[in-house]
């Protein structure tokens, strides 16, 4: 059984982590079987996510591509380096957050990011998502620092990582290749204790 611990946190990547956001949704691990319902999400959600996403090849968009990248997600969890989640209705896939690059020692850091189906947008959901995230790195995981980065211009995305009390700590110039160009992004980062 593969944990971590930091006075008296305890954290055991064998278990199940499931929190019901609302009567329909639950933020949960993500499970090799969702490799379909995944693949579903995100080719519903091409238009809705293509200006905050790199360019997509047809392959990203098939249930095996999915089940490669869940099988590489689940890993990672397992090795303790990564908490790869769903939202999820029922068998429908409606988001994603992921915690990613989880480093131990010193810095006790991972990485944030998340979307959620554009049919669902407007209900608080990415927001209820990160709060459930912030609480789970820092009371389950014993993390001291969580950091996202989000494109200037993506307003909902800020409004959500500030109201879930991420601060800025610099913008970081042509960051990622997002829809296909070089983009300037804002870092920003929750201190947990």
């Amino acid at each position: 059984m593969a944990s971590v611990s930091r006075a008296g946190a305890h954290y055991d990547r064998a278990m199940s982590f499931s929190i019901a956001l609302t009567d329909e949704i639950t933020l949960r691990l993500l499970r090799s079987g969702d490799a379909g319902a995944v693949a579903d999400a995100y080719d519903r959600n091409r238009r809705h996510l293509a200006p905050w996403d790199p360019e997509r090849t047809e392959e990203f968009f098939t249930a095996a591509h999915q089940s490669n990248v869940a099988a590489i997600q689940l890993a990672q969890h397992e090795a303790g380096t990564a908490l790869p989640l769903v939202l999820a209705a029922g068998d429908r896939i409606v988001g994603r957050v992921n915690l990613s690059n989880i480093v131990r020692g010193p810095f006790q850091s991972g990485n944030v990011g998340y979307w959620v189906d554009a049919a669902e947008t407007g209900r608080g959901l990415a927001g209820a998502a990160i709060d459930a995230l912030v609480a789970h790195s820092r009371d389950g995981m014993g993390l001291h620092r969580l950091e996202a980065s989000v494109l200037l211009h993506n307003a909902a995305s800020r409004r959500v990582l500030e109201r879930a009390g991420f601060q800025p700590i610099g913008v970081a110039p042509r960051y990622l290749q997002i829809a296909g160009r070089w983009q300037d992004h804002l870092l920003t980062q929750r201190i947990l204790y």
